[in-house]
């Protein structure tokens, strides 16, 4: 039985797909399976040439393809890591507020806690090479945020990045790293032991990049939508005029996300950054307390909808223990291998190894029973 993964990956991996393109071919085609399946001629006008020859070789020889065969590596990879989550977009874990941003990553790689990404988090980012009262400011900052309920979210860069998770953790308190490479590459690999620390203190590492993926410096910009998409607000600390922080204070402007800069001395090159974002109208702070006052409301919404959100979750987890068991073991089976997607007879077929008339039979009998409904060829559970 092909894992459910599979399709996903392979996609995920093409070269010149990135998440624009990926998110553009699912909805045009549907699902990552039937785009891997449509002519190259109707798929010409959408991806590169480069794109088009992997697709080409992958459907002539399919689980022998170079590609196939990257992706059963993945697969083998998170099979044999048992912190490391895959999700996708239309799984219901997949963070909220990321869905919200342009160009959302279609696939994430979660090492640590894959629900702290749905929980309110405030962005730190700022210069790789911070002046003292910089690096000790994002320290800081980032203790009393962490201390005040909020995830601590930056990218484990040098600098103002590992100040703010070294920060979070003094506090006992969350922190995720958004990584500029595979998940299964710590770069700098100077901050191994930190990126451990993150995890043991019940933390996550996140990526959209494919396994083995090294620090590209095209990566980076791309990791910073992901930071301030994560986050409510953003602390730029110290960042130069033109610099990478500032880019992730345009992204976080633009996913209209709060942006929040610690105003520094005119004669330090670091603090120009800053004071620049202040004159187009981010916030001054000048401790964290400024930052918590104007996010409170927010998290107070964000916790009362995620007790909720827990509260509905153990309801129907209850209800759907309860429903199973009033199943045949064949119709628990079939419902099982369902999920919650939708899919059709043939795939069932392949997951269950049960005939196809003993599958389309039970199928309409669990329709009548209001266990399942037909979505055009297809079944889905509800």
């Amino acid at each position: 039985m092909q894992d459910p993964r599979f399709h996903a990956l392979v996609l995920h991996r093409l070269p010149q797909v990135g998440a624009a393109t990926y998110s553009k071919l699912v909805e045009l085609f549907g699902s990552p399976e039937s785009v891997l399946t449509q002519s190259l001629a109707k798929l010409q006008a959408i991806v590169h040439e480069e794109t088009l020859a992997v697709i080409k070789d992958f459907q002539s020889l399919g689980e022998s393809s170079k590609i196939a065969q990257k992706v059963f590596a993945d697969l083998d990879w998170l099979n044999s890591q048992t912190d490391v989550h895959l999700v996708a977009l239309a799984d219901s874990i997949y963070p909220e507020l990321l869905r919200q941003i342009p160009k959302l990553p279609p696939l994430l790689f979660v090492r640590g806690d894959i629900h702290l990404l749905g929980l309110p988090q405030i962005a730190i980012v700022g210069s790789r090479n911070p002046s003292s009262g910089g690096a000790e400011n994002a320290h800081r900052f980032a203790e009393f945020l962490a201390g005040n309920g909020f995830t601590v979210t930056s990218g484990l860069a040098l600098g103002v990045d590992a100040a703010a998770h070294q920060g979070a953790l003094a506090a006992t308190g969350r922190t995720i790293a958004v990584m500029g490479t595979g998940i299964d590459l710590i770069y700098p690999s100077r901050h191994r032991n930190l990126a451990q620390q993150i995890i043991a203190n019940g933390g996550a590492l996140v990526s959209e990049l494919p396994l083995g993926s090294s620090a590209n410096a095209a990566n980076f910009p791309q990791r910073n939508r992901i930071i301030s998409g994560l986050s409510y607000g953003v602390l730029v600390v110290e960042a130069a005029v033109q610099s990478g922080s500032l880019i992730t204070a345009k992204t976080a402007l633009q996913q209209n996300r709060e942006v929040f800069a610690i105003p520094g001395s005119i004669h330090n090159p670091l603090a120009r950054g800053c004071h620049q974002l202040i004159r187009q109208g981010a916030t001054l702070v000048e401790t964290g307390q400024d930052i918590v006052d104007q996010l409170q409301g927010m998290l107070g919404f964000q916790r009362e909808k995620l007790t909720k959100m827990l509260q509905r979750a153990e309801k129907k987890t209850e209800l759907d223990h309860k429903s199973l068991d009033g199943l045949s073991p064949a119709e628990q089976q079939l419902i099982q291998a369902m999920g919650y997607d939708p899919v059709n007879i043939d795939d069932l077929v392949e997951r269950t190894d049960i005939a196809v008339g003993s599958v389309a039979a039970q199928l309409i009998g669990l329709e009548i029973k209001g266990y399942v409904q037909q979505l055009g060829a297809g079944y889905q559970r509800i």
